[in-house]
């Protein structure tokens, strides 16, 4: 048995988009910045993936800028925007439950002389509009919170928080990387000034993704180079790649409230089934999540033992804290819900995807009723 339950850490990759990523790789393997006819196909391909995306989340083609995945999007939107103003000592607001991406980045403008504003989340991962309101002042420059938490589902009230960061002339910046493919995202709705996604999340290929930046707003080149990415990304563009996540994205947008409505049924028959099976359980997060992402504590069982336990029946989840050779460091993300260090210690994440089945969702509840049996 292998059932595959942490589509959060990362998605299969979509068949069709895997076929349409072969002719770049093996045929019409050009590089599209020459201006041979050689070139001519890939160059089409460039732009067209281009406008593909952008149409997905409702922006225009030259807003897209493609970079190696989320991790750099968050890095070139935080430190660009920073670097941009670093002789007015700028200031960064962001939240408590971010990605690290975007937690180290900030951590990083710090030592250049940034002042970090770290908002609270309440015991749902959600932020409060009014602290964001509160902690604004002149030297803000960048606001970031992520549109989706990929480790307990909450989704942040986005638009209304980019509401409170213009009315006060202030960039906004949100990491949907665990969001787009999954739920709506139209950035002109959100408001957000710029956008990070990763096509890994949306069953595209690892190591590729985008940032959104609105039309008119300034951005430092995060890789200096060649004239790539209208001249503020330098490097060979990774055709293949991009032609992939391009497919991938407008697949799962196609087929977006299938997709959900799927997903959220297995997510209600796991809960259903937890209860049935008289599995003692406190679920993390809020109502208002991603569709299929569980975060559970389990009081009495350490989290640890239960990755391991059903890892070796063939079933992959995660854990809420990690392992290293001196001890075990519960995530920041559930300590900024106010859990106990004991409870954190007892939690797990199970993601559900498109691909998982009814019978997937059974066999991990029968699983999990071992861990508590034995």
């Amino acid at each position: 048995m292998k059932i595959y339950a942490d589509n959060a850490a990362t998605t299969k990759l979509d068949a069709e988009a895997f076929e349409a990523m072969k002719p770049w790789l093996l045929d019409e393997y050009a590089n599209a910045s020459q201006s041979y006819s050689f070139s001519r196909k890939p160059k089409v391909a460039l732009n067209q993936a281009r406008e593909l995306i952008a149409a997905c989340i409702n922006a225009e083609s030259q807003e897209i800028f493609f970079t190696s995945g989320g991790t750099e999007s968050d890095n070139w939107a935080i430190k660009s925007s920073a670097l941009a103003n670093l002789n007015e000592r700028p200031n960064i607001i962001t939240s408590a439950i971010e990605h690290k991406a975007v937690l180290n980045s900030c951590a990083a403008m710090k030592n250049l002389g940034c002042s970090v504003t770290i908002l609270p989340v309440d015991n749902f991962g959600t932020v409060n509009p009014a602290d964001l309101q509160e902690k604004i002042f002149l030297q803000t420059k960048i606001i970031s919170v992520m549109l989706a938490n990929n480790e307990v589902g909450t989704i942040q009230p986005i638009k209304t928080l980019a509401d409170i960061a213009h009315a006060s002339g202030k960039i906004f910046h949100t990491d949907a990387v665990q969001a787009v493919g999954h739920i709506p995202v139209d950035v002109k709705l959100l408001g957000a000034d710029m956008l990070s996604a990763s096509a890994h999340k949306f069953n595209g290929p690892k190591g590729i993704g985008f940032l959104y930046v609105r039309d008119g707003l300034k951005l430092l080149p995060y890789i200096d180079g060649g004239g790539q990415e209208f001249s503020r990304r330098a490097g060979t563009e990774n055709i293949a790649s991009i032609v992939g996540m391009a497919v991938a994205l407008k697949k799962n947008i196609d087929a977006l409230d299938k997709n959900r409505e799927h997903v959220k049924n297995l997510e209600q028959l796991f809960m259903r089934e937890l209860e049935r099976n008289h599995i003692p359980h406190t679920r993390n997060g809020s109502e208002h999540s991603l569709p299929g992402l569980i975060s559970l504590s389990f009081d009495g069982l350490d989290g640890e033992a239960i990755f391991h336990r059903l890892d070796l029946m063939g079933i992959s989840i995660s854990t809420g804290s990690a392992c290293d050779s001196k001890k075990i460091q519960v995530s920041h993300v559930l300590k900024a819900l106010h859990l106990s260090e004991s409870r954190a210690k007892g939690t797990i994440r199970i993601s559900l995807g498109k691909d998982n089945t009814s019978e997937d969702v059974h066999a991990i509840v029968a699983a999990l009723k071992k861990c508590f049996r034995d």
